[in-house]
């Protein structure tokens, strides 16, 4: 780096010094052929034309050439500059976008491994339990009923385990509640379950709202929601959460999460994947998340995207899908 630092400065002072030796070498030359006495009696003849004032003339346009030629090559070095820091702008986009898809698709394994496992785990032994009960009603003579009835009681046991260990996995991969009750209780039945199995009072607070904000706008907040509330109970030790749903102070609607743990100094700390989405979905939508922390003050997490307009409710949409 240094040696190409070095290259062009030298490059400078060469070309400076051959032009002031040039300009040396032109006034010798010029001493010694005694130009300038040459020059008036050349043009003398033609003094009528004013020609004796064309050296002048000659020595003002060399200068503004040269200072047209020294404009564009500052323009030239002002141009390859931004051009520069575009092209380091871009490649360190584009780092940026392969370390999200490379923790993306880690992600994705991972969840792929989870479900793999759930499915191997809750549905196969779920399932062998049923098989397994189904095989000895089979095999129970018509006389021996009540060993027919515990069987028949242990796999609706078994079924009911099924059903639950399904909803849930449904629930990972898309918030039942959201197309059930809305936004406004899904975020505060989030909050309540949440709240009972971490022991953290988590309050939600709400403004009311006269429509609905849109599929996109309800799912990016949900699971903004989730995100801080997972952070929360790895990470915070707090005593207390506030969730609160509103307008922010230029109108936008905005969802934080508060908590007031022992906080954490932004300088130092990095963003993981799960804000990184969450900053992801709120661009989506044309807005912005916000991380407001301090250590010992807990955290701040907002995410505020503009007041969709008012979209048409459940029952109009089902008016419009009979029309």
């Amino acid at each position: 780096m240094a040696a190409s630092e070095a290259r062009p400065r030298w490059r400078s002072r060469r070309d400076a010094g051959a032009v002031l030796l040039a300009a040396l070498a032109s006034y010798g030359l010029a001493s010694w052929l005694e130009l300038g006495e040459r020059v008036q009696r050349w043009v003398a003849p033609y003094e009528h034309w004013q020609a004796d004032e064309l050296p002048f003339s000659l020595t003002v346009l060399a200068g503004g050439l040269a200072w047209y030629a020294l404009r564009r090559a500052q323009e030239a070095r002002a141009q390859l500059a931004l051009r520069e820091q575009a092209e380091a702008q871009a490649r360190a986009l584009l780092l940026h976008n392969r370390e999200l898809a490379r923790q993306l698709i880690a992600v994705q394994e991972s969840e792929r491994l989870a479900l793999s496992r759930e499915l191997h785990d809750e549905l196969g032994q779920g399932c062998a339990a049923v098989r397994a009960e189904t095989a000895f009603v089979r095999l129970c003579g018509a006389a021996d009923r009540n060993a027919t009835l515990a069987a028949v009681e242990r796999a609706d046991r078994a079924a009911q385990q099924l059903y639950q260990a399904v909803r849930g996995m449904l629930r990972r991969l898309r918030p039942a509640n959201l197309d059930e009750l809305g936004l406004v209780a899904a975020l505060q039945e989030l909050c309540e379950a949440w709240e009972e199995r971490s022991g953290v009072a988590c309050i939600f607070h709400h403004e009311a709202f006269a429509q609905d904000f849109g599929d996109a706008v309800d799912i990016a907040l949900y699971r903004v929601a989730q995100e801080g509330l997972t952070n929360v109970l790895r990470h915070a030790r707090a005593s207390a959460v506030h969730v609160r749903l509103g307008r922010s102070v230029q109108g936008e609607l905005q969802l934080s999460i508060e908590d007031d743990g022992r906080g954490m100094d932004l300088a130092a700390a990095t963003r993981g994947l799960g804000l990184l989405g969450a900053a992801e979905r709120a661009a989506a939508l044309g807005g912005e998340l916000d991380l407001r922390a301090a250590p010992g003050r807990g955290v701040r997490l907002a995410m505020r995207v503009p007041m969709p307009a008012a979209a048409p409710t459940g029952a109009a949409r089902s008016d419009e899908a009979l029309a």
